[in-house]
């Protein structure tokens, strides 16, 4: 079934703007400006109001090729008196409380993606209905690990696989900030992983993964998406269990289609799974739709 799915409003978000490559964005009590390559479209407000609305603007250093981990978008952050360089964020979902670490990167990123909420919801659901004890969950490319707070809160044992060491250090102060514990941290190249799972016949519930177009592991290992996904899928096939089970794929690469997403997946596992897929998107005040990466995820 293909859908387009958006997060459902929460109080410590709120996209305020998109356009001429850019977004703004409140996290929390904040308001920070940075780079968009998919907002083509003009502002809804003028240039005058971003720089008065934004605590935090990120100013390019470089430009290169937006897909590629290698040669991406740097530069720095100018804030204003006041503005922390990290802060907190509260995500609340059901009886599911999660508090996140932000910080201002120097890749524009901040840790938290808002239009993945929406999938963590369905691990937390998905987990809850299962209904089931001694889930193992597993998170691939998992940075800061959102979808790992989410399975662990809902009960499920969690090993979160990243190839940052700082990352997963990260990761863990979100996890400590959100009071859960016991999650099962990996430093590791996510396909050099998965290889030995197979061969230790180890088997996942469910298993999440979030790629980069380009990357690199702890030893420079070398990941292309188009290159190794197929690969990947079907090690991931062999890990997930014959039923109790759930997979969710993302991808952020421009000009991927959730067709792809869709075929790949259904392709590996077979068609009679209850298979979504589509776009992950985010309204701005004005009521333009961002997109914001693909998905094809099931539940069987």
């Amino acid at each position: 079934m293909n859908q387009n799915l958006t997060p459902l409003h929460f109080d410590d978000y709120e996209l305020i703007d998109t356009g001429n490559f850019e977004k703004l964005e409140r996290f929390g009590k904040y308001i920070i400006a940075r780079p968009e390559p998919q907002a083509i479209w003009d502002k809804h407000f003028a240039d005058s109001e971003w720089q008065q609305l934004a605590h935090a603007y990120f100013k390019r250093e470089k430009q290169g090729r937006k897909d590629n981990i290698e040669n991406n978008e740097q530069g720095e952050w100018k804030l204003k008196k006041g503005m922390p360089d990290q802060w907190y964020l509260n995500y609340n979902y059901k009886s599911m409380q999660l508090k996140m670490n932000l910080r201002l990167t120097s890749f524009k990123h901040v840790g938290f993606f808002p239009e993945q909420v929406e999938n963590w919801n369905f691990i937390y659901d998905t987990i809850q209905y299962f209904d089931q004890q001694k889930l193992n969950i597993l998170n691939l490319f998992a940075y800061t690990g959102g979808a790992s707070l989410a399975a662990r809160a809902a009960g499920a044992n969690v090993t979160h696989v990243d190839s940052v060491k700082q990352v997963i250090t990260w990761s863990r102060d979100n996890m400590e900030a959100s009071r859960l514990d016991k999650i099962k941290w990996v430093v590791e190249d996510a396909m050099k992983f998965v290889h030995r799972e197979v061969r230790r016949g180890n088997k996942y519930n469910g298993i999440i993964l979030d790629p980069p177009a380009y990357g690199r592991g702890p030893a420079g290992e070398k990941w292309i998406l188009e290159k190794s996904i197929n690969e990947l899928m079907k090690l991931c096939k062999i890990l997930l269990e014959e039923k109790y089970n759930f997979l969710i794929l993302n991808l952020y690469s421009m000009g991927l289609s959730p067709l792809i997403a869709e075929s790949l997946i259904k392709t590996v596992f077979g068609e009679d799974r209850n298979l979504e897929s589509g776009e992950l998107y985010i309204p701005d005040g004005a009521g333009r739709k961002l997109p914001l990466g693909i998905f094809a995820r099931f539940k069987f």
